[in-house]
């Protein structure tokens, strides 16, 4: 019985997160002698193959919606409303074939990343033109999913990184983000700071933002069954955005009952969710 419930689980996430054709994908990543851009001991391949991953990939869309010119081109190009699935999809491939893929499979996830950006450009609600291949709104990209991905892993991640680990991973990650555009990534977790407190003068609540903040808190495409762990995963990445994040967005700041009550449930989640995917 045990063993039915575990299969099943592990069935509707990879469902979602992978899609319907998941067996075929897996072979195409992981059944083939081709070498990847990363060593098998990557740190970066213990934090993307971790659950905490749940939580961190939501709370990098929420503080990534703070600069008013990536959460413009989300706004006017993103189908998440319409098939927020599909996007997880296209995601969560994306970090599957540059982590863990042979070198061919990495590469084409990333050209197809630079020929859908090449169509996301637009003019902001302020007037402000953009582009989704600017370097700059790139790095704001990639920093802010790093920040978010180290966060999750740190507070919920089975194996946290220690020592140089953490450089490592940064370093790893800057390989997939110069890959994409990104001039001269962080490749220190000391860099990574400096460059996220240089962001701060351009971040800011939007409506979009907090339009999309509602839409992924509140209003998840999901049946019934899904809602509480939903709930709980939306729960533990609002408790780890920085408290100057969540006036912009809206969001609550409850110190005390996110270190009492929420980071034991976003433990319970991400558990869960490791054993189901295991």
């Amino acid at each position: 019985m045990v063993l039915d419930v575990r299969s099943w689980l592990g069935e509707q996430v990879r469902a979602r997160v992978v899609g319907p054709d998941a067996p075929t994908r897996h072979a195409e990543l992981f059944d083939t002698d081709e070498p990847g851009w990363f060593a098998d001991d990557a740190p970066i391949r213990r934090v993307h193959a971790d659950a905490s991953m749940f939580v961190g990939g939501l709370r990098a869309l929420l503080f990534q919606s703070l600069h008013p010119l990536a959460m413009a081109g989300v706004a006017q190009h993103s189908d998440y409303r319409r098939d927020p699935w599909g996007r997880l999809q296209r995601t969560a491939d994306f970090l599957a074939a540059t982590t863990f893929g042979p070198a061919s499979q990495a590469q084409r996830a990333v050209d197809r990343v630079h020929r859908v950006h090449r169509h996301v450009v637009g003019v902001a609600s302020d007037g402000e033109p953009y582009a989704a291949n600017d370097p700059h709104l790139l790095e704001w990209v990639h920093i802010a999913e790093l920040d978010s991905f180290l966060a999750a892993h740190d507070r919920y991640g089975e194996t946290p990184l220690v020592g140089d680990e953490r450089d490592r991973y940064v370093a790893d990650a800057a390989v997939v983000a110069r890959a994409l555009g990104v001039v001269e990534p962080p490749e220190t977790e000391a860099r990574l700071r400096r460059r996220l407190e240089a962001f701060r003068p351009e971040l800011r609540g939007t409506r979009e933002a907090r339009a999309a903040a509602r839409y992924l808190l509140f209003q998840p495409p999901l049946p019934l069954a899904a809602r509480a762990p939903y709930g709980l995963i939306a729960a533990a990445a609002v408790a780890l955005m920085p408290a100057w994040t969540r006036p912009p967005l809206r969001l609550p700041w409850l110190p005390v009952s996110e270190a009492v009550a929420l980071r034991p449930a976003g433990e319970l989640v991400t558990r869960t969710l490791r054993w189901a995917t295991t």
